[in-house]
């Protein structure tokens, strides 16, 4: 390793620091702008919520689709910044073209391209993570990725809860003029990000075997060069399991909405979500570095189901506010800690396969996913989806508990 690979900042490697950056300055433009997405259309352009989740489906199956190309593009070359930097830079040029929007077919678009931008990112830059830590601090960098990821997510959607106050002051339904006011805002940190990327993240080789959750090197395992781990393919089956009940966030915001909460109070429930997301993930991390991965994401299973169970069933304010949180702690506990055990499982040269196909079975069930959430709310009611979610939570929990062993 080179010397200036070498360098740490704040106790962690160089690139992922840097890439921590790079995340943070991304939410901060996504969230603003995304966030807002479904109450534009629902508010402004006028459409149901089975078509706000049929959007919302195909755009994640769209990046589904090139995450696993993008990663195995990047196994095949031994390259993994040029193409983060290629999908960083299609979603800050989409963004823009929401300012512009005016029906859910041009909306629509404009989200195809900014998740086809997701898609090609997101597995070369999961790799260059693991490639870049430690094997002994795989979780620690993972959920400080997640963590800055998130903190971006906060300051976004603090931002854009202050431009919508600020430009329509209150009100339970979003506006155009405030939607294309945080839209202009938004593009900033996006812009900011690819620069951070080109200049101060490093192209790096493979440095570190792959560990399984209990710290055994998987090259010291029996195994074909380049085989996947028997637990890496059943980990992919539950995860599918899961996500089938885990539909696009937009639900949660119009669930909101629905027990009565204005736009600006919805932003600040996701503020809310946001910010106890950032603050779990990193000891989340450290601790599964320590004791293991599969009780930490079983621990995290368990409370998005009661979060959604709480959803379906809440009639108060506070019900709301303290399930947000829940489903915060959620995704701190599981989400950097799921990512880093696709590491351990999985040999080094094929990391970017292996994270193009974790993305994938998620981003391809949260499809039919988003489908079932919007036609449940439809014909059934707003509480249909969090019932679902459970269930589908419960499944893979016990799936997991079952199937893949210490």
């Amino acid at each position: 390793m080179e010397q200036a690979d070498r360098k740490r900042f704040f106790g962690l490697s160089r690139n992922v620091f840097f890439l921590g950056v790079v995340s943070f300055l991304t939410d901060v433009s996504s969230e603003m702008i995304f966030t807002l997405l479904p109450l534009f259309l629902l508010n402004v352009v006028g459409v149901g919520t089975q078509i706000i989740g049929l959007i919302e489906g195909i755009a994640e199956g769209i990046a589904s689709l090139l995450k696993v190309l993008s990663g195995w593009l990047s196994d095949r070359l031994e390259r993994r910044k040029g193409l983060a930097v290629f999908g960083y830079s299609v979603s800050t040029l989409a963004k823009p073209f929401l300012y512009f929007t005016t029906t859910w077919g041009a909306a629509a678009g404009v989200r195809f391209v900014d998740r086809l931008g997701k898609g090609i990112r997101t597995s070369p830059r999961d790799a260059l993570i693991a490639d870049s830590a430690p094997p002994e601090e795989m979780g620690r960098s993972f959920g400080f990725h997640r963590g800055m990821d998130t903190a971006g997510a906060v300051v976004g959607l603090a931002v854009a809860a202050l431009v919508v106050y600020w430009v329509q002051r209150g009100g339970l339904e979003l506006t155009r003029d405030a939607f294309q006011t945080v839209v202009l805002v938004g593009v900033v940190p996006a812009v900011l990000a690819v620069f951070v990327l080109l200049f101060f993240v490093r192209e790096r080789g493979r440095a570190n075997d792959s560990k399984d959750s209990e710290g055994t090197s998987l090259s010291t395992q029996e195994k074909p060069p380049g085989a996947f781990d028997v637990r890496f393919k059943l980990f992919l089956v539950i995860v599918i399991v899961f996500t089938l009940g885990n539909s696009s966030d937009a639900f949660l915001i119009l669930r909101a909405q629905n027990l009565g909460f204005s736009v600006a109070q919805c932003l600040l429930l996701f503020v809310t979500f946001n910010l106890v997301y950032a603050l779990a993930s990193l000891p989340a991390g450290v601790v599964s570095d320590r004791l293991g991965r599969r009780g930490i994401i079983i621990a995290g299973w368990s409370i998005y189901a009661v979060a959604y169970l709480g959803l379906a069933l809440a009639s108060a304010a506070w019900h709301v506010w303290l399930l947000f949180m829940l489903y915060g702690l959620y995704y701190g506990v599981a989400e950097g800690v799921s990512r880093a055990f696709v590491a351990d499982m999985v040999p080094a040269e094929r990391r970017g396969t292996a994270y193009g196909l974790y993305h994938t079975a998620v981003g391809l069930s949260l499809l039919p996913a988003s489908l079932i959430a919007g036609w449940l709310w439809h014909l059934v009611g707003p509480e249909a989806p969090f019932f679902f979610g459970a269930a589908m939570a419960g499944t893979a929990m016990l799936a997991f508990l079952l199937l893949i062993r210490r």
